[in-house]
């Protein structure tokens, strides 16, 4: 029997390497981590109808404005989860934090309001032995905790870290990147008082007397103007002449050099995305593609109709 029949008869397969650019599966757009808290987001919004109060009728919803953090937020996270799978053009972050943050920001704030619920339950309990409140400030608390732990600790579960491997690294929000150095105040220079100024009346000059010969002057002043460059020191005229020559030593500035536009040529199809890393179109060897800008590790990409995207693997790109 040949080695082939073996591997028929016992269906062998070749092991698969694990790496972080295999594809991930999950149900239909979406992984299997954004379907458990898609669950654990259902069951808690059933829930959470139900009352709070063993006296009277009083669910979440009823209470003032406690539904806000308790399950509202937490809600619109979710639908965010499933908005970035379905329209990948539309919200992409809520103020500088990204989906995934505001999610771990809902259900951490959610889980906050439900444990401070079941301290204050069980603190009255303690001080008069009645129950308050049912069942469903137990069970919120533990699913609320469930999407802490979806979404906060996801990156270090060895499962649900699959859904944060091979993201391409994208340009921080402004909010999000590193904060500026402060540089000290230069310290000011101390004013002086008017009782400290020092008194120079003394030295003023005295006031000149006017001249006699004045109004002979004024009548002729062409005969008052006398010649005195012969009474000056010869170092006198030939600096102020040093001075009035112009330079000729002194250069223009250089103007800065600037970027210029070229054409590149990739050896296979590439994506070209946004500044958050959402494809914008693709470029591929059967055309070249405009680049007006080189950083290095990226490049800015103008499409033909006007897009702007980056190319983030610039490896083996032909210039044109």
């Amino acid at each position: 029997m040949t080695d082939d029949q073996l591997d028929e008869d016992f269906d062998v397969e070749e092991p698969v390497a694990a790496s972080e650019d295999a594809p991930q599966y999950g149900v239909g757009p979406f992984s299997i981590r954004e379907v458990a808290i898609a669950g654990v987001w259902l069951v808690a919004f059933v829930v959470s109808f139900f009352s709070i109060n063993v006296g009277r009728f009083e669910s979440v919803w009823t209470s003032a404005i406690l539904w806000i953090l308790a399950i509202a937020v937490p809600t619109v996270a979710v639908f965010l989860l499933a908005l970035r799978r379905l329209s990948p053009q539309g919200i992409r972050r809520v103020g500088s934090l990204g989906i995934d943050q505001f999610a771990s920001v809902a259900f951490s704030v959610a889980a906050l309001v439900w444990l401070q619920l079941i301290w204050e339950t069980v603190e009255f309990a303690i001080e008069t032995g009645a129950w308050a409140r049912t069942w469903v400030i137990w069970v919120e608390a533990v699913l609320m905790l469930a999407g802490v732990v979806l979404t906060v600790f996801a990156p270090v579960i060895p499962v649900l870290c699959e859904d944060f491997r091979g993201r391409p690294e994208v340009p921080a929000h402004r909010s999000a990147r590193p904060i500026r150095p402060v540089s000290p105040r230069p310290a000011r220079a101390p004013r002086a008082s008017e009782g400290d100024a020092p008194d120079i009346s003394a030295f003023a000059p005295a006031p000149v007397a006017p001249s006699p010969y004045a109004a002979s002057d004024a009548a002729n002043p062409a005969e008052s103007v006398t010649d005195t460059s012969a009474f000056a020191p010869a170092h006198s005229r030939d600096t102020f002449e040093r001075v009035e020559e112009p330079s000729s030593t002194v250069e223009p500035a250089a103007e800065p050099a600037r970027q210029q536009a070229f054409w590149a040529l990739v050896p296979e199809e590439r994506d070209v995305v946004d500044e958050i890393g959402i494809p914008v179109f693709r470029i591929g060897p059967t055309a070249w593609a405009l680049v007006i800008e080189d950083r290095g590790e990226a490049f800015v990409v103008r499409h033909e109709d006007g897009r702007i995207g980056y190319l983030h693997d610039v490896s083996d790109v032909t210039r044109g």
